[in-house]
């Protein structure tokens, strides 16, 4: 089993909490029981729910009426690092949301 964390800025910041403070309470408790399938299943977790994005950078997904909810983590041994959260407006993943990912990433490794 996989722990997940939820990344942390210096300051003490958390992107993760502050989108899933943002989230309707019915949303919300189904986003929990996805990063429970992810902590449990880990990389082996199939599609629909989660992807790789890029490289090490992987997006959990779910899809809660017409909106596309996106959450980006990576593995650190065995924990999973959730980066951010965000809504997906379009067909492809935003570059920045991406390059956000790969940024924290980078400064875990």
């Amino acid at each position: 089993m996989y722990e997940v964390i939820f990344y942390e800025d210096r300051r003490g910041r958390c992107p993760t909490d502050e989108f899933l403070d943002s989230l309707p309470p019915k949303i919300l408790g189904k986003v929990e029981k996805w990063i429970e399938k992810l902590e449990k299943e880990g990389p082996n977790l199939p599609r629909p729910y989660a992807d790789v994005v890029k490289g090490k950078i992987r997006e959990l997904r779910m899809v809660f009426s017409s909106n596309h909810y996106r959450f980006l983590y990576f593995f650190f041994g065995q924990k999973i690092v959730i980066t951010h959260g965000f809504v997906k407006k379009t067909d492809k993943l935003p570059v920045r949301e991406i390059e956000r990912a790969e940024y924290i990433m980078g400064i875990i490794f």
